[in-house]
């Protein structure tokens, strides 16, 4: 089973959306986190297929637990697709 390109763009709008919500700016929140800026504007804009580890520093800094960005993700008919 492999993740698609939808399922990197839900994600990336959710880590997005919950940044925003703490009022940080991208440059701001990624010298936080200690990652790149390119990198963590490709993780957002669902281009990059992130590590655990990076999303564990993201989800830090966003003061989350994983499950609370990737919930659905992928969504139940997939993961319906996958078990056939």
């Amino acid at each position: 089973m492999t993740i698609t390109n939808v399922e990197l763009l839900r994600l990336g709008r959710r880590i997005k959306a919950s940044r925003k919500l703490l009022g940080r700016k991208q440059k701001d929140f990624c010298e936080r986190c200690g990652l790149e800026r390119n990198y963590f504007d490709g993780v957002e804009r669902g281009k990059r297929n992130l590590s655990f580890s990076n999303l564990c520093q993201i989800c830090n800094g966003l003061n989350c637990d994983i499950a609370a960005v990737t919930e659905g993700i992928p969504s139940s008919s997939r993961r319906s697709e996958a078990a056939k």
